[in-house]
């Protein structure tokens, strides 16, 4: 961290599951406090659904009713999505047939609503990006200098003591569907812990699976975020000289 002040970086003990919209809560408080510190505060990240409710709100869905949701999380992930097809066929259009995930949340909304989730997305609140002056920077470096570094991260997180810190995890007993459990290193980590495999394969499991995450983002805020944001796409240009200079032009 370099001496440099951070805020909500961890923040939030590993039993608490954090959603994006507490998040958004906790981050317009923390940005309230710095400007009114005089302080310019700057969001680094890499989790695009999270800057985007921040900055354009999030849809006001109403509380689902829990016996609509028990029911529709013991469906099959086809008869869900079955189902979702006749009630909401622009979400379904939308969604790969095999995300259990994001299925069952679109069926939920619409049967325990009676609106599409589209109904819902489109009427946003409680984002702040109307109410800042914003200069964004989306950075996109060559990919094979990103996997690189994202490897080399990896192995200096096993250097620094991962494994002490899973096997405290673990000592914990937390239920195994909270977002620490499933944080990336952990399963592979702990399967070294556990015998299952050597040091060596977990790292690479590891390491592979940051990768994909990483492209992941990358794919995201390439395609996701406004094309009037500024993009780096140069080694060259990751210095802090042009990185104030390409957001400060206007």
């Amino acid at each position: 961290m370099q001496g440099i002040e951070h805020q909500l970086f961890g923040y939030i003990d590993g039993m608490e599951a954090c959603s994006a919209a507490r998040w958004a809560s906790d981050a317009k408080t923390a940005i309230a406090a710095a400007h009114a510190r005089g302080l310019l505060p700057i969001l680094v990240g890499g989790t695009g659904l999270y800057v985007r409710i921040l900055l354009d709100g999030i849809a006001p869905i109403p509380e689902i009713d829990p016996d609509i949701r028990q029911k529709i999380r013991k469906m099959e992930t086809l008869e869900a999505y079955d189902a979702l097809r006749d009630l909401d066929p622009v979400s379904a259009a939308r969604l790969n047939a095999t995300d259990t995930t994001r299925i069952q949340r679109a069926l939920e909304v619409i049967r325990s609503t009676g609106k599409p989730l589209d109904h819902w997305q489109k009427h946003k609140v409680g984002g702040i990006g109307e109410q800042i002056r914003l200069h964004p920077l989306v950075m996109l470096p060559p990919r094979d200098w990103l996997y690189e570094r994202c490897d080399r991260r990896l192995q200096d997180m096993i250097d620094r003591g991962a494994k002490i810190e899973v096997e405290q995890l673990l000592a914990r007993n937390l239920p195994p569907n909270l977002p620490v459990m499933r944080a990336i290193g952990v399963a592979e980590i702990a399967a070294w812990i556990s015998g299952d495999i050597g040091k060596d394969l977990a790292i690479e499991r590891a390491q592979a699976a940051t990768r994909q995450y990483a492209k992941r983002q990358y794919t995201w805020f390439r395609n996701q975020s406004p094309q009037d944001w500024p993009r780096i796409e140069s080694v060259k240009s990751i210095n802090i000289d042009v990185i104030f200079e390409t957001i400060l032009r206007d």
